[in-house]
């Protein structure tokens, strides 16, 4: 039995900010106690200082609740602190929790890439958390990151192809179709996307080339090798409102069979699963054979939104080499970051990697 730990969220108005107080409203190991906002709404009760856009109820519990301002000293007592902070100032606060003593838990871009950040997908890298044992040198607390939403998507469908196929991966091409709700409530205007496809996403290209690369990484000792993985990306906005869809494209070296890969990723498991972690999907990746799915209307909420979607896989051959071909898809706000941040949360309880 796993004691309950006090959390805070902090940017917790916002679209991730939402799907964490959904996910942690009903969570049997962890209590909000804590809730932070963007200036204008501080002190004001939840109900009045947030624009709920994600479908249900404000939970009863959480809806009476003050907000304040993300300075560490308001929050005293919290075990946990999950940021889901915009970029411009995530660098500063996220850093300030962490210098003050707290475990935090992010998902936002800054400090992903340092060494000593574990930049996590628990079914993927969960050795990664050791890299917390190093990170003394810098904070009293903890620092550990989640990738961006679109990485997180594609890493969980690569892996069981690269546990298949090994160093064989010779070039991925990706291109993504993301939805409006990763550039975040007022991040497009409707004139902007209605009817239209937006062939660029700032730093999202390269997030995808690097990130990839860390998580599979090999830990060793007080860092990530990172994985020789040649990865380039394009990458566009769609309207749908939630749910990022991912055509992969990877060079294969050697002889690979369809049904086996179609295997691996089915039956693809990890640590949580084993552990058997409240937030854990049962299967992570999921497979369909029909040739019009995986779409984001019917497939982003596989198992509470934590399962991505893999279809249309496809294989050629010419020479040495193969093509294999497939698309994967993902829920953006809760496996692409809410939901993969609290199942890392879970992960480093279990794992005796956090301290009060």
């Amino acid at each position: 039995m796993v004691e309950s730990y006090d959390v805070a969220i902090l940017g917790s108005t916002g679209l991730v900010g939402q799907r964490y107080v959904e996910i942690l409203s009903r969570h049997r190991w962890f209590n909000i106690v804590a809730l932070s906002s963007s200036p204008g709404k501080h002190g004001l009760r939840y109900r009045d200082a947030v624009s709920w856009s994600i479908g249900g109820d404000i939970p009863e519990d959480i809806a009476d609740m003050k907000v304040y301002s993300p300075k560490p000293e308001h929050f005293s007592g919290v075990d946990i602190v999950f940021s889901a902070l915009p970029t411009e100032v995530a660098r500063e606060i996220d850093r300030g929790f962490a210098d003050y003593g707290f475990s935090v838990f992010s998902d936002s871009s800054p400090y992903r890439m340092d060494p000593d950040v574990p930049l996590m997908i628990p079914e993927v890298n969960p050795d990664h958390l050791n890299l917390v044992e190093s990170q003394s040198r810098r904070f009293r607390g903890r620092l550990i990151k989640t990738p961006n939403c679109t990485s997180t998507v594609f890493t969980l469908s690569i892996k069981p192809i690269i546990d298949l196929v090994g160093e064989g991966i010779e070039m991925i091409n990706l291109v993504t179709m993301q939805a409006i709700s990763g550039a975040g409530y007022s991040g497009l205007s409707a004139m902007a996307i209605q009817d239209n496809i937006i062939p660029y996403i700032k730093n999202e290209e390269e997030k995808l080339a690097e990130e990839p690369r860390k998580i599979l990484g090999r830990f060793e000792r007080d860092h990530i090798e990172y994985r020789k993985l040649n990865i380039e990306a394009v990458t566009t906005r769609v309207p749908v409102s939630e749910g990022h869809t991912i055509v992969v494209e990877a060079i294969v070296r050697g002889d690979i069979d369809l049904d086996e890969i179609a295997g691996s990723l089915s039956k693809f498991k990890g640590v949580p699963q084993e552990l058997k972690l409240p937030t854990a999907p049962r299967s992570p990746v999921r497979v369909y054979k029909k040739i019009d799915r995986p779409q984001p209307r019917l497939d982003r909420d596989l198992e509470r939104g934590m399962s991505i979607a893999v279809g249309r896989l496809k294989l050629a051959g010419f020479g040495e080499y193969k093509v294999l071909k497939y698309i994967a898809l993902g829920h953006n706000t809760i496996r692409g970051a809410a939901g993969n941040t609290v199942l890392t949360a879970e992960l480093a309880i279990a794992l005796g990697y956090m301290k009060r």
